[in-house]
């Protein structure tokens, strides 16, 4: 395949030759020669040496990824089907693990090719494609993932709309279609998925530690909030290391059914717990108001929400939201304060916390502190691809 050549501004080839793996436009002194997704390029520096191989494929980071900095290495199926093979050897713990059968088994850049993460779902394989860059090559990249899998059926998520939504609600591609709900189950604990329902399946794999964490040590005895609790995969967790009682809010109405349906299927009444359609700042005001309180309080917002009368950006309102939670949760409560937005750092989030217990005139002590689990491989020279930071905090 034809390549097109890519050079860098001065002041950005030692970053480059360090192992930073994204193109980004700024970095270029010819960008405006981005044209086709998809596109092999070399990127070279000011004096025309090689400095990587990688493709074009727009996305909200940059203009594309670097796969390669081997001159003689080509991306074809080959290269493909050695990144993808290397991925799968180094989840072997998690392939062996009897409780768990769901996770990551191909982490974008952390694995070497940006703009793809593959998950897996029991028997069957969840891609994402970031770009149409990454989606020409689809055949390739599918047809090894087959071959090294012992898969039941594959689907796919094209997660490149100019809006943010996946194209195309029929993501299934190969093999035989899953059950609905696909039951799976991490640490033991079972989850309704269901692969063929829009953007999101049922469970934000990236919690797998923190939600183990939570039902072993934090849970027995206590009340639960969840807030913005989705499909109350935190819920679930929590009722299963003994919490007396869960609260889960979330604002969509689905947000019932599909927490009733984990509940169930891991044998415990629902109706033994709350589940609450809500803006969850209008309950914070409802909880505050009638002096109800925590003893566990699970703060996992979106990097970005709207409601109503509420907009929140966890880059901007993240300590309003732990303000909130602060008022309502016990003395010597927990806070589990978490966010994926890869807009700031841990050491910004910990600036966050610092400043609401400040203004709240509490003190608290950081006990627990997390950042993406082993299968959600990060690339150290990509510090942008580490977005999960989570703290479990007890106020003193």
């Amino acid at each position: 395949m034809k390549e097109k050549c890519l050079k860098l501004k001065k002041q950005y080839g030692d970053k480059y030759k360090n192992g930073y793996p994204l193109i980004v436009s700024t970095m270029l002194q010819n960008p405006k020669s981005i044209e086709e997704e998809g596109e092999i390029i070399a990127l070279v520096d000011c004096e025309n040496k090689f400095i990587g191989r990688g493709y074009l494929g727009k996305q909200n980071k940059g203009e594309g990824w670097v796969l390669t900095q081997n001159e003689s290495e080509n991306i074809d199926k080959k290269f493909f089907y050695n990144k993808i093979n290397k991925a799968i050897k180094t989840r072997e713990k998690l392939y062996k693990d009897e409780n768990t059968d769901v996770f990551r088994i191909f982490n974008g850049e952390g694995d070497g090719i940006g703009g793809l993460t593959i998950d897996k779902f029991n028997q069957y394989y969840l891609i994402n494609w970031y770009s149409k860059g990454i989606y020409n090559f689809k055949d390739m990249i599918s047809s090894v993932l087959i071959e090294l899998t012992n898969c039941k059926g594959v689907y796919e998520k094209k997660r490149f709309d100019t809006n943010g939504m996946v194209i195309d609600d029929d993501s299934f591609i190969y093999g035989e279609e899953a059950p609905e709900p696909l039951i799976v189950k991490e640490n033991g604990v079972n989850f309704a998925i269901y692969l063929n329902d829009g953007a999101m399946v049922g469970v934000f794999l990236d919690q797998r530690d923190v939600r183990k964490t939570l039902r072993d040590k934090y849970s027995k005895g206590k009340t639960v909030l969840n807030t913005f609790s989705y499909t109350g995969a935190f819920s679930v967790f929590a009722a299963k290391g003994g919490a007396t009682k869960t609260t889960s809010v979330d604002v969509a109405n689905r947000s019932i059914s599909k927490t009733r349906e984990n509940f169930s299927i891991n044998n415990i009444n629902y109706e033994d717990h709350d589940i609450i359609v809500e803006d969850i700042f209008n309950y914070f005001k409802y909880a505050s108001r009638k002096e109800k309180k925590f003893d566990v309080v699970v703060l996992d917002p979106p990097s970005f929400a709207r409601s109503k009368k509420f907009k929140f950006s966890a880059s901007k309102n993240y300590g309003d939201i732990v303000k909130s939670a602060i008022d309502i949760t016990v003395n010597k409560g927990i806070i589990v304060a978490s966010t994926n937005c890869a807009n700031f750092d841990m050491k910004k989030f910990k600036g966050f916390i610092k400043e609401a217990f400040k203004e709240k005139n509490k003190k608290y002590e950081i006990i627990e502190q997390f950042q993406l689990p082993s299968d959600f491989k990060v690339n150290e020279n990509f510090e942008e691809g580490n977005y999960l930071k989570v703290l479990f905090l007890k106020i003193m």
